[in-house]
């Protein structure tokens, strides 16, 4: 794994390419290089390449996903970003506590820092595919920040944290990664409302909370397979049981 790669910065439904160069020039200036565009609004990156000076690396090396699961897939954590300073049920870091939190995580794999678009950033949503939530502190006389500004200052941050790649430590598994525990979180979902569980008409609400459960548990790769195994086996036996 090159340099930086520990960290992956996702840009979701992302509009501007004037953004898009100008947070790869930022990734470039503090050694960062893996971005992944989800579910991009923009039609062309054609002209972010202007701003994205002495960083072109970064645009040729970026990926696009269809969704923000499939961006995340790879990542064992992942924190999402806001300008909201209520969230219910979730509660939002300060910068500086959840860049320490992705340098620690990145010792299980990869981690990512999530930004949202330009015009309604994250929603209640996206936010909950993501481990922990943040905010920058902002003055009152002008509270928002754009896409640019956000990134340079987080990726500062990572840069000071030192957020590179690391070997696992010996004593600790690879973490689960994302897209297994979104496998995992679909595979419940399906079982609960054969069991009759979750309520068919809102059964997201219920599976949110027990998705947040099992990214706080911080389980290992296998873990999160074992559970997986359990969940198919379980799936078909309610389906089983509801034939007879």
């Amino acid at each position: 794994m090159r340099p930086g790669e520990q960290l992956t910065v996702v840009l979701h439904q992302t509009r501007s390419t004037d953004n898009l160069g100008a947070v790869a020039r930022i990734m470039a200036n503090f050694g960062f290089s893996r971005l992944i565009l989800s579910e991009p609004v923009l039609k062309s990156i054609e002209g972010a390449e202007k701003l994205a000076v002495k960083s072109d690396f970064v645009l040729k090396g970026m990926e696009v996903a269809s969704d923000l699961s499939e961006a995340l897939k790879d990542c064992v954590y992942a924190v999402g970003t806001t300008s909201r300073t209520q969230l219910k049920g979730r509660t939002t870091l300060m910068p500086e506590e959840a860049i320490r939190r992705l340098a620690e995580e990145s010792a299980r794999g990869r981690v990512a820092l999530v930004f949202g678009g330009e015009q309604r950033g994250m929603s209640d949503e996206d936010l909950a595919r993501c481990n922990d939530v943040l905010a920058i502190p902002t003055a009152a006389v002008q509270p928002s920040m754009n896409l640019a500004q956000s990134s340079a200052v987080l990726l500062y941050l990572c840069h000071r944290q030192s957020l590179t790649p690391t070997p696992v430590a010996e004593d600790e598994a690879p973490g689960a990664k994302l897209g297994t525990l979104g496998a995992l979180a679909k595979r419940m979902r399906e079982v609960m409302l054969r069991a009759e569980f979750l309520n068919p008409q809102a059964p997201q609400h219920v599976l949110n909370e027990l998705e947040q459960t099992l990214m706080r548990a911080r389980l290992t790769q296998r873990e999160a397979e074992l559970w997986l195994t359990a969940f198919k086996h379980l799936d078909r036996a309610v389906t089983r049981g509801a034939s007879t």
